[in-house]
C-alpha cells in the first residue's frame, strides 16, 4: 500500500510542478491565450499562486522518499486536491465563470476531475498506510511489552546462585561413606551350613614300606644297646 501511496505522490508532485512553472508564466499573455485560458490579474497574483505550487509540489516528491512524512503528506495534498477540483467544477458548471471557449471548457472540466479524482485515491491511500502503520507499533509495543514482562517474570523466579566453594572437591573427597544397612528383622539371615568331612577309609600299608621300618627299628636297637655296653677300663 505505501509503495503506491509513493507513486500517487510522485504524480500529483509533477502535477504540481507543471501548474506552478504555468502560473509563475501569468505575464505572458500570448501563451494563456494560446492554451484558451484565463489569465490571473493582476500578473502577481499568479506568480505567487505558482510560486506556492512549487512549493507543494517540492513538499510532496519530498513525502514520497521520505517514509515518516509519506503518510502525513499524502493526506494533506489529497484533501487540497480535491477540494480544489470541486471548487473549479462548481465554477465552471454552476457559476458559468469564467466563460471559456468548449477547449478551455474541456481542460478545465478535465483538469477539475482528475483533481479530484488524485486527491481522493491520496486520502484514502493516506488513511490506509496509517492505519496499517499504527497497527505495526501497536504490535511491536505489545511484542516488547511482553518481553519485558516475561523477563521480569524470570527475574523474579530465578533462584540466587553462588559461586561455587574452591573446597568443594576436597570436602566431597573426605565425606563419611555411609555404613551398610543392618539387615532388617523381616529379612532372614542365613546360617552357615555345615558340612560333614570327607570319610577317608584306611589303607593297608605296603609291604616293602612295613619292611624298612623294621630294618629302621633293629639298627636303632643295636646302636642302643652298643652305648649300654661297659666300656673297658683305660690302661696307662
Amino acid at each position: 500500500m505505501k509503495p503506491l501511496l509513493r507513486v500517487v505522490l510522485i504524480v500529483d508532485a509533477l502535477m504540481l510542478l507543471g501548474f506552478g512553472v504555468l502560473f509563475l508564466l501569468t505575464p505572458w499573455a500570448s501563451l494563456f491565450d494560446a492554451l484558451q485560458l484565463v489569465q490571473p490579474q493582476p500578473p502577481l497574483v499568479g506568480q505567487v499562486f505558482g510560486v506556492v505550487l512549487l512549493g507543494f509540489a517540492w513538499l510532496a516528491a519530498r513525502a514520497a522518499f521520505d517514509g515518516a512524512m509519506t503518510a502525513p503528506v499524502g493526506r494533506v495534498a489529497g484533501h487540497i486536491d480535491w477540494i480544489a477540483g470541486v471548487l473549479l467544477l462548481v465554477w465552471l458548471i454552476g457559476l458559468h465563470t469564467p466563460r471559456l471557449t468548449g477547449f478551455g471548457q474541456l481542460l478545465a472540466g478535465g483538469l477539475g476531475a482528475w483533481l479530484i479524482l488524485v486527491g481522493l485515491g491520496l486520502a484514502r491511500l493516506a488513511a490506509a498506510v496509517r492505519r496499517r502503520d499504527k497497527a505495526l507499533a501497536a504490535e511491536a509495543a505489545a511484542v516488547e511489552r511482553d518481553a519485558r514482562d516475561a523477563a521480569k517474570r524470570e527475574r523474579r523466579q530465578e533462584p540466587v546462585t553462588y559461586a561455587a566453594p574452591v573446597f568443594a572437591g576436597v570436602a566431597a573427597a573426605v565425606a563419611p561413606v555411609a555404613a551398610p544397612a543392618a539387615p532388617s528383622a523381616a529379612t532372614p539371615v542365613e546360617q552357615p551350613v555345615e558340612r560333614p568331612a570327607p570319610h577317608v577309609s584306611p589303607v593297608a600299608p605296603l609291604s616293602g614300606s612295613h619292611a624298612t621300618v623294621e630294618a629302621e627299628a633293629a639298627r636303632l636297637a643295636a646302636r642302643d644297646e652298643a652305648a649300654d655296653a661297659p666300656r673297658p677300663p683305660l690302661h696307662g
